[in-house]
């Protein structure tokens, strides 16, 4: 029976959530900070209009409307902001301004009352942006968290509207009296909660969808700007840029805790071998007190690694591979495994440091990998398998390493994430003796990236957007 992740945690769903939280470790900004990461220097509308660079064309984006109200995002249980990216692109594409638009980063696993310090940040974001309301969204276990907080009415006063997306069923809208105009978005094919229609609200099913894609999909943003704006978007599609920049903040697995003076190096990658073009990083940032690193501007459609390095010499260090960018986005996330003394780091303790293999995650952002829907291979593996991507487990990180040290690929599970959703691990050698690289391909798109020593060089992590 599917259900609602709730925002209380029993103990034994905090150890379940640890290994949860590991979907988003690889991707996925302070709870008492409403300031995006700092991209004063993003350029929102392409000088060149008319360039291409093979089938990509640089469109430019409207003008943004400052008069848009803004817009904060709740992610669901053990998410993180980062959920929000292809929204936060897609708003962009049809006239919101970036400084509009906030994502609330809170402890899902943690208990305690969140409501006070999602109302700090509402309060913060409303008087940084000068409006009077804002515009309210809440995915899975951050829908438990938007009725709570709207069950005031005071808080209900600060809320021009509400998103409740891919969350358990309510009675009614939200708001103490149901006063707050509500839209419910839910996929009948959501295998994590049991979504339906909300007698008095807006409802919009998105059949096909998983439980992230009814967060990050198209269907789901076309609802939303509807309903803030009252007009359809000119498009659903994040609209490429000839210019722009990324950026983003990087913290500990588990805690959130950002990493106060961590290097992060970025390399230009041959998209033919996941190989570094030059020895010396393109750009190198050391992350300040609440986690930032910075913004660079890159290539349009290029590789890139983002490699880093804690400031604690303990720490392994992580490198992440990401697809070519077409459009500025704040929200790239870097974590660091959490330190020994913690539930997540007990269990994330069994990955390997053995120089003699590689250890590696592939973690697809967007949408989970569902057996008869997607293909997923690794080094000529398939990890799509009824085995490892049943409907049901809605898998969204996949942990490959030889675990069982008989160096040869066995094409199994690996026990320790068979029992929770949304992890799949199978045990898979990849020699690190000799550099060389190692393809991964998931649905027709291919990256390349380094078989790095995981006892010298850390983890890989490879994101598919």
């Amino acid at each position: 029976m599917k259900s609602a992740l709730p925002a209380p945690v029993t103990l034994f769903a905090k150890v379940v959530a640890i290994l949860f939280f590991m979907v988003f470790v690889f991707s996925a900004c302070e709870k008492d900070d409403v300031t995006p990461p700092d991209n004063n220097d993003t350029i929102n509308n392409p000088i060149d209009t008319t360039q291409h660079n093979d089938t990509l064309v640089f469109d430019p984006l409207p003008a943004c409307n400052p008069n848009y109200l803004p817009v904060v995002m709740m992610h669901g249980f053990l998410a993180s902001g980062d959920t929000y990216a292809p929204q936060v692109m897609r708003f962009t594409s049809n006239g919101y301004c970036e400084d509009r638009l906030f994502t609330f980063d809170w402890n899902s696993i943690a208990g305690g009352d969140n409501v006070p310090v999602l109302d700090a940040f509402v309060d913060e974001v409303l008087s940084e942006t000068g409006a009077d309301k804002v515009e309210l969204v809440g995915h899975s276990a951050g829908g438990g968290l938007g009725y709570s907080y709207l069950s005031d009415a005071a808080r209900a006063a600060k809320v021009a509207h509400y998103v409740h997306i891919g969350s358990s069923a309510q009675s009614g809208p939200a708001g103490p009296a149901g006063e707050v105009p509500t839209l419910n978005i839910w996929s009948p094919d959501d295998e994590i909660a049991s979504g339906a229609d909300i007698p008095g609200a807006t409802n919009v099913q998105v059949p096909g969808a998983d439980h992230y894609q009814v967060a990050t999909g198209p269907q789901s943003f076309a609802a939303m700007y509807t309903f803030f704006t009252g007009n359809a978007p000119q498009t659903t599609a994040i609209t490429p840029q000839a210019r722009f920049n990324v950026g983003g903040k990087a913290v500990t697995l588990g805690e959130n805790a950002p990493l106060n003076g961590a290097t992060v190096t970025v390399f230009e990658l041959n998209p033919q071998t996941g190989w570094r073009l030059n020895e010396q990083p393109d750009y190198t940032f050391v992350t300040n007190e609440k986690g930032f690193w910075g913004s660079f501007m890159p290539k349009p459609q290029t590789p890139y690694e983002f490699y880093i390095v804690s400031a604690n010499p303990n720490d392994r260090p992580i490198h992440y591979y990401r697809e070519g960018f077409t459009h500025s986005n704040p929200y790239i996330y870097l974590r660091t495994l959490p330190p020994p003394g913690s539930i997540a780091g007990i269990l994330l303790a069994g990955l390997p440091k053995d120089d003699d293999q590689t250890v590696m995650a592939i973690f697809a952002s967007a949408q989970a990998v569902i057996n008869g829907r997607d293909e997923l291979f690794l080094d000529g593996t398939e990890l799509s398998t009824p085995a490892l991507a049943p409907p049901a487990e809605t898998a969204i990180a996949f942990f490959a390493y030889d675990a069982n040290n008989n160096n040869a690929t066995d094409n199994t599970s690996i026990g320790l994430f068979n029992f929770a959703p949304f992890l799949s691990g199978v045990d898979i050698f990849m020699p690190a003796a000799t550099p060389g690289s190692i393809p991964v391909t998931f649905n027709n798109r291919t990256m390349y990236v380094r078989n790095w020593p995981s006892a010298s060089d850390g983890v890989i992590v490879t994101v598919f957007d």
